[in-house]
């Protein structure tokens, strides 16, 4: 799952076509050159220019040397552009090791976009993967690189006509959708997950997960998991869930009436209840009036034009014919969940071991607390469990 910055104020911006900009220099701490030069280093870099050029050989990717940008805001696995030559791919890898058992599975993460793509489904291309540890330390994968628009805390001025907004919130909830309606009871699909109990698995798993990444108490984890697990919906049916499904992971094209180009990270990916991808969807939109937390991933959406979050679900419910009733648990789910992810970022800054991050991580000793309190207050919302 990917942990962001909480946004500045939204705003529209001049278009630029330009891309990030690339470097043709190591930067001898995230990026070397060599496999020696990696080897001298205290903590192993991200990037080995000399090793994925002899990947990049091996599947006929470009020529001559790379140059490369680090791009992506998430917090969690890393996203590379490289030019070689004609050829723009992207490089995906997990973060440093050690990495938590089953965590970071990247070939998974390239094996679900190939079956995706093959449904025409809006995915980029998977061109290359690499079992192998050796030449980066973890596994990785390279795919096609696509242009187009990823919306965050601004957006490009081609938006600034309230009706071009709605076309994007539309666009957003027709591609989450459509992921919903391919068929995952048969075919290679089926095997990514056992979408029976899916959403118990989702409490306790996370539950446990907080004693071993949180140094501190607080009492609302275990009260809000009390409350989830009390009142557990009945997946209706089953569905691959994006798991991170959000306008900054959505890639829109530039065409006059903008669709989804792309569909990007897919790292928590399995087969599930769908009504958890709109829960996270609707629980991470911005509307006005809403409080403002770490998780408000889309501060642009309370501009004129974008729809509230009932109008998000509303539209949902009419593409797919779902029972949204119980969307409040869904969305308590989502916080509760991005409250337990966000103190593992906040534990290894207090560690020293984001020295970096004088920004995000910080802002977390009182942002955890406000997203288990922003999650307990949507279970309110949720009838409550009475033994007879």
């Amino acid at each position: 799952m990917s942990v962001h910055e909480t946004e500045q104020a939204p705003e529209t911006e001049p278009e630029v076509d330009a891309g990030p900009h690339l470097s043709s220099e190591p930067d001898g701490r995230d990026v070397v050159a060599t496999a020696a030069e990696a080897s001298a280093l205290a903590s192993p870099p991200l990037l080995v220019l000399d090793t994925v050029a002899r990947h990049l050989d091996e599947h006929g990717i470009g020529a001559g040397p790379i140059e490369w940008a680090r791009i992506g805001d998430g917090q969690s696995n890393v996203t590379f552009l490289l030019r070689r030559g004609d050829a723009e791919v992207v490089l995906r890898r997990g973060p440093r090791p050690p990495l938590p058992p089953s965590a970071h599975d990247m070939l998974r993460e390239a094996r679900i976009q190939r079956l995706l793509h093959a449904e025409g489904y809006p995915v980029a291309e998977i061109l290359s993967t690499c079992e192998d540890t050796e030449p980066l330390g973890v596994p990785f994968y390279v795919m096609g690189y696509l242009r187009g628009d990823v919306v965050t805390d601004s957006l490009p001025g081609r938006f600034d006509d309230p009706a071009q907004r709605a076309r994007l919130a539309d666009a957003a909830v027709e591609a989450l959708a459509r992921l919903h309606a391919i068929d995952v009871t048969t075919g290679p699909l089926s095997g990514f997950g056992r979408p029976d109990g899916y959403l118990g698995r989702q409490v306790s798993r996370f539950r446990g997960l907080w004693g071993t990444v949180s140094r501190r108490e607080l009492p609302l984890v275990d009260a809000v998991a009390d409350r989830l697990a009390a009142a557990l919906p009945a997946t209706a049916r089953p569905a691959l869930v994006h798991g991170d499904f959000r306008l900054g992971n959505l890639m829109f094209t530039a065409d006059a009436t903008p669709t989804v180009g792309a569909v990007l990270d897919w790292e928590m990916s399995t087969l599930g209840d769908p009504l958890a991808d709109l829960g996270y969807l609707a629980a991470t939109w911005s509307e006005p009036g809403s409080p403002a937390t770490t998780m408000e991933l889309s501060p642009v959406t309370r501009l004129d034009g974008f729809p509230d979050r009932a109008g998000l679900v509303e539209r949902y419910a009419r593409l797919t014919g779902a029972d949204a009733g119980a969307l409040p648990w869904y969305q308590a789910l989502a916080l509760w969940k991005s409250a337990i992810f966000s103190e593992a970022i906040y534990t290894r800054w207090r560690a020293g071991e984001r020295p970096d991050d004088t920004t995000f991580a910080p802002q977390l000793e009182a942002g955890v607390p406000q997203l288990l309190e922003v999650a307990s207050g949507y279970l309110d919302l949720v009838p409550r469990v009475t033994s007879a």
